[in-house]
């Protein structure tokens, strides 16, 4: 999805460990300047942010972005919906697969390609707790098994 000239801002780590990613889209998003520039130094937060499709447009809602200190009475709402820049057809195809039963749309990352804000959605099905436990006792595992490794080598 990212290109060589894109900068990570921040990434969703929760959404790995709460949903099985089944597919990535990488869609815009429309910002206003203050937002740019919070953006920039890194002042975001994607947890408990959900992307939903609405009147044929993309959403991301919950995403909060600090207000910009430097900025004054046009500063932005912290948490406003943020609408996401998609073709029409990505857009019905994720519309289509979102009414599956128990799939949705989780921002993963959020960075700049080229000036650009992006952001990285993940079609995603919530896991469920023994799933959780099982991803974590297979990175205990495979953790012990590169300490190991390393002592032996």
């Amino acid at each position: 999805m990212a290109e060589t000239a894109s900068k990570l801002i921040t990434q969703n780590r929760k959404a790995r460990h709460e949903y099985h990613i089944l597919s990535r889209v990488e869609a815009g998003l429309v910002l206003q300047g203050t937002e740019v520039k919070s953006l920039r130094r890194g002042q975001v937060n994607l947890k408990d942010s959900f992307a939903r499709i609405e009147n044929d447009e993309a959403w991301l809602h919950n995403m909060h972005i600090s207000p910009y200190e430097e900025g004054n009475r046009f500063n932005h709402d912290p948490t406003r919906k943020r609408k996401l820049l998609l073709h029409r057809m990505e857009i019905k195809r994720l519309l289509s697969k979102v009414k599956e039963k128990g799939l949705t749309l989780v921002p993963l990352k959020v960075y700049f390609v080229r000036g650009r804000a992006k952001v990285e959605l993940g079609l995603a099905r919530g896991k469920r707790e023994y799933d959780k436990r099982e991803d974590i006792a297979r990175r205990d595992m495979q953790r012990d098994i590169a300490r190991q490794l390393r002592r032996e080598g």
